[in-house]
C-alpha cells in the first residue's frame, strides 16, 4: 500500500513540474499563440471576418413595407425586450467579430518579416473595416456600447461598462479612413471583400445614421469619384444570374451548394408556383410609389385606384407583382372571380390557387414580392441571389440627403437623385422628358423627395427600418393599421360588383409619405388585418439581459 501511495505522489509531482515545459500551443494546431505568422494564416483569419452572420440585414418585417396575413413582428408588436433573440445575436456576433479583429490587429507585427508591408497594410485595413462595421451595427441599435480596441481577458470583459457613442463613432471614422487609404479600389469585380469605395460608403452611412451630415457628405462625395456606375436595368440587378455588377460596393455571397441561400422561399412565391404567398409587400408600400408624373397617388391625375400598377414609377412594378402579368410561369390574378388562370408553360388554363375564392389562405392583401424573384426560386424552392449591403445608388442618395440637410444644394445634388430615378426609367438623366426629373432646389421639398426616393429604391433591402429610426418616424409609421381585402363573399358584394376593385378610393398620403386607408375602412370596403404597436423605447434596443446579469457595470437602456 505504501508503494502505491509513493507511486501516485510521484506521478502527480511529475505531471505538475512537466507543465512548466508543456507546449500549450502545439505547432500542428492554430491558436493566437502561434498563428498569424505568415500571409496565408493572416488571410485565413481575415477571411473569417466576412462571414454573413457578422453582417446581418435588418428585416423588412420591422417596417411598414411588409405584412404577413394578420401577424406582426416583435418590433411592430412593440414587444422588444432584453431576451429578444435578434438583439442577443447581434450583440454576440458583433463582439465575436470585434474580438477576432482585435486579435488580428495585435498580432500583425508577428509576420512583419514574412509579409510585405503593403500586404500587411491591406490586412489591417480589412480588419479595421470589419471592426468599424461591427461598432456601426452596435451603436446604431444600442447607442452607447462596450468598447475596446485591444484584446481583453475574461475578467476584464465582464467588468467593462458602456462607452459614449460619440467616442465610439470617432474610432469608427478612423478605422474607415485607414481602410479607405490602404484598400484597393476594387478586386476585379469581387464585391465580397472590402474596398476603398465600400469603406467610404459605409462611413457615409454610419455618419448619416448619426446626423453627422458633413462627414457623410464628404465620404459619399469621395466615393463618387471612384468610377462606380448604376446597373442599367433595375429589375435585373437583383436576380441570381446578375453577378458582380459595378453598382454593388459590398455584398454577401449566397450559394445553394454551400447552403447559404434565401430563407422562406415558399413564403414569398405564389401558390400557383408551389409557394404560400404569405410574406407580402404592404398596401402602405404600394401606395408610396410615385406616379409617372412624379406626384404621389393622391395628387396625380394619372393614378387609377382600380389599376394601381398603371402609370407608376417603374420600381413599383419591379418590386411588386402587377395583376394580370406573367409571374413564375403563371398569370398572377388575385381577383375573386378569377377562378382559373393561364399556365404559360402548358398554354392552358388551370385552377387559380392565388385567389382567396379558391384558397382561403392565399395573399390577404393580393400583393406578392417580385424584386429578386425569378424562375430559380420556384424550380426547386431554393434561391441564392447575392445579398447587397451597399450599392452605389445608396451612395448617391446619401450624398444628396447630406447636402440637403447642410443646405448645400446645387446641381450635383439634383444630378445624384436624377441618376437614380432615371435608371429606374431606363433612360439617361439628361433625357429629362422621359422621366420626372427633379428641378426644385427648395430644402423642404428635396428632403421629402429624397426620403420617398429611398423607399422606392431600397424596398426589401433592409434599409427602411434604420431610415424610419433616424428620421424619427418609427412611432408614426409603425403605429398604423395593416389592411387587406375583405373575405371573398363580402369583397364581391361591396367592392367587385359596384366596380370598385382594386382600391375603392385613392388613399391620401401625408408629408412623410405615409398613406391613410381609414376612409375605406370606415366605409367597410377593406379589412383590418393587424395594428402595428411600435413602442418609443425601441428607438434603442435593449442590452441583452444575459449580458446585464454577468456584468454589474453594464447599464440598461431606458424603458427596459
Amino acid at each position: 500500500m505504501k508503494n502505491k501511495i509513493i507511486l501516485i505522489v510521484t506521478i502527480i509531482f511529475v505531471a505538475l513540474t512537466a507543465c512548466n515545459d508543456l507546449d500549450l500551443s502545439p505547432l500542428s494546431e492554430g491558436s493566437s499563440e502561434n498563428w498569424y505568422s505568415n500571409q496565408t494564416e493572416i488571410e485565413m483569419a481575415v477571411n473569417d471576418l466576412y462571414k454573413s452572420v457578422f453582417w446581418p440585414e435588418d428585416s423588412e418585417t420591422f417596417t411598414d413595407n411588409w405584412t404577413s396575413r394578420n401577424t406582426l413582428s416583435t418590433v411592430t408588436e412593440g414587444n422588444v425586450n432584453g431576451e429578444w433573440n435578434t438583439a442577443e445575436n447581434l450583440w454576440k456576433n458583433s463582439y465575436k467579430a470585434i474580438s477576432r479583429t482585435n486579435t488580428i490587429l495585435a498580432s500583425l507585427e508577428r509576420a512583419a518579416d514574412q509579409v510585405a508591408p503593403e500586404i500587411l497594410n491591406r490586412f489591417e485595413a480589412e480588419a479595421r473595416f470589419a471592426r468599424a462595421g461591427m461598432y456601426s451595427l452596435l451603436t446604431s441599435k444600442f447607442g452607447d456600447v462596450v468598447f475596446n480596441t485591444t484584446t481583453l481577458d475574461l475578467e476584464e470583459a465582464f467588468q467593462t461598462g458602456r462607452t459614449d457613442k460619440a467616442t465610439v463613432l470617432q474610432t469608427i471614422y478612423e478605422d474607415y479612413d485607414f481602410a479607405a487609404q490602404y484598400l484597393p479600389a476594387d478586386y476585379g469585380n469581387d464585391t465580397k471583400r472590402a474596398s476603398k469605395g465600400a469603406a467610404l460608403g459605409m462611413k457615409a452611412r454610419i455618419a448619416m445614421y448619426n446626423s453627422d451630415w458633413s462627414v457623410a457628405r464628404t465620404a459619399a462625395q469621395e466615393c463618387m469619384t471612384l468610377g462606380y456606375t448604376l446597373y442599367p436595368d433595375y429589375g435585373e440587378l437583383f436576380l441570381s444570374r446578375t453577378k458582380n455588377p459595378d453598382e454593388v460596393l459590398f455584398s454577401m455571397p449566397r450559394s445553394i451548394e454551400l447552403d447559404v441561400q434565401v430563407g422562406n422561399v415558399k413564403n414569398v412565391i405564389s401558390r400557383n408556383a408551389g409557394g404560400w404567398g404569405a410574406h407580402n409587400p404592404s398596401w402602405d408600400l404600394l401606395a408610396s410609389y410615385l406616379c409617372t408624373d412624379g406626384l404621389p397617388v393622391d395628387e396625380s391625375a394619372v393614378f387609377d385606384p382600380k389599376d394601381p400598377f398603371k402609370n407608376r414609377d417603374p420600381r413599383c412594378n419591379a418590386t411588386i407583382v402587377p395583376f394580370q402579368t406573367e409571374h413564375l410561369g403563371y398569370m398572377y390574378q388575385p381577383h375573386p372571380d378569377s377562378l382559373q388562370v393561364l399556365n404559360f408553360t402548358t398554354g392552358k388554363y388551370q385552377f387559380n390557387n392565388d385567389t382567396r375564392s379558391n384558397k382561403q389562405f392565399a395573399s390577404y392583401n393580393a400583393l406578392l414580392w417580385k424584386k429578386s424573384v425569378d424562375s430559380d426560386w420556384s424550380d426547386d424552392k431554393k434561391a441564392d441571389p447575392d445579398r447587397f449591403i451597399l450599392r452605389y445608388a445608396d451612395v448617391l442618395l446619401m450624398y444628396a440627403e447630406a447636402s440637403i440637410e447642410l443646405g448645400q444644394i446645387d446641381q450635383s445634388v439634383l444630378d445624384a437623385i436624377n441618376m437614380v430615378r432615371a435608371r429606374a426609367y431606363g433612360v439617361d438623366k439628361e433625357d429629362t422628358g422621359a422621366y420626372p426629373a427633379i428641378t426644385t432646389t427648395a430644402q423642404n421639398e428635396l428632403r421629402k423627395i429624397v426620403r420617398i426616393e429611398r423607399r422606392m429604391e431600397f424596398a426589401w433591402e433592409g434599409l427602411r427600418y434604420m431610415d424610419l429610426i433616424r428620421w424619427n418616424l418609427a412611432e408614426k409609421a409603425l403605429t398604423t393599421t395593416i389592411y387587406g381585402m375583405l373575405d371573398p363573399a363580402d369583397l364581391r358584394e361591396k367592392v367587385v360588383n359596384p366596380g370598385l376593385w382594386f382600391w375603392p378610393e385613392v388613399p391620401p398620403v401625408d408629408e412623410d409619405g405615409i398613406p391613410d386607408f381609414t376612409s375605406m375602412d370606415n366605409a367597410g370596403l377593406i379589412k383590418t388585418l393587424a395594428i402595428r404597436k411600435f413602442d418609443a423605447r425601441q428607438y434603442l434596443w435593449p442590452i441583452p439581459t444575459k449580458e446585464i446579469l454577468i456584468n454589474e457595470n453594464l447599464s440598461q437602456n431606458p424603458g427596459y
